[in-house]
């Protein structure tokens, strides 16, 4: 769950706050007990200030309150994440939520740092990668392969792959549509020389 939690956080923290979900959202699914409560607050949380930046004030109290309640019994910090702030910070949504026109949202922590997309290791990264693909116009099948790749690369000893290096850029927004353009590139060349090498051995 670690590097899932890290890369949601980081999500959010970078405002994307919709998209924050889709990293924690499986594990979500597969938990339970108050790991199962835990992300299910935090993906609510993310969602309220979701709407409340659209302006649907009743859709943002009411997650407002619904997250606080999954919160409620957890201790704080949990799994790393100053719980009590998130839960002071929505009680304050549900009652004015329209103060998010007039303050930014809460910044998550992990271990007591507002974590960012350049802090997140190389799992995390992957998994933010795949997230951000999938929330966009990019081509989400070919960041998936090339996350594979660079996994291949780094377990074969080559941590400067262009690979790793493109798909840590990617999660980290660092000119996003530029570093999409390379790693496709990089992704093509890769699949047509396997392609070359499977045909070898073709009758």
């Amino acid at each position: 769950m670690r590097s899932h939690l890290r890369a949601g956080i980081a999500i959010h923290n970078a405002g994307n706050h919709h998209a924050a979900h889709d990293a924690w959202e499986e594990r979500w699914l597969e938990s339970d007990g108050d790991d199962e409560r835990f992300l299910h607050g935090l993906i609510q949380f993310t969602a309220a200030i979701h709407h409340a930046r659209e302006r649907n004030w009743t859709g943002a109290t009411g997650l407002a309150d619904s997250a606080s309640n999954y919160l409620a019994s957890l201790s704080s910090p949990y799994r790393g994440v100053d719980v009590t702030a998130v839960r002071t910070f929505l009680a304050s949504l549900r009652a004015d939520p329209e103060r998010i026109e007039r303050a930014p949202p809460l910044y998550l922590t992990y271990e007591g740092r507002e974590l960012t997309l350049s802090e997140l290791d190389f799992d995390a990264s992957t998994i933010a990668a795949v997230v951000f693909a999938e929330n966009s116009d990019y081509d989400e099948t070919m960041i998936e392969r090339a996350v594979g790749y660079a996994r291949t690369d780094l377990d074969d000893g080559r941590p400067t792959s262009p690979f790793v290096t493109l798909v840590l850029d990617f999660a980290r927004g660092e000119n996003r549509g530029i570093v999409h353009q390379r790693l496709a590139e990089h992704t093509e060349r890769r699949r047509a020389r396997e392609h070359d090498v499977d045909g070898l051995f073709e009758a």
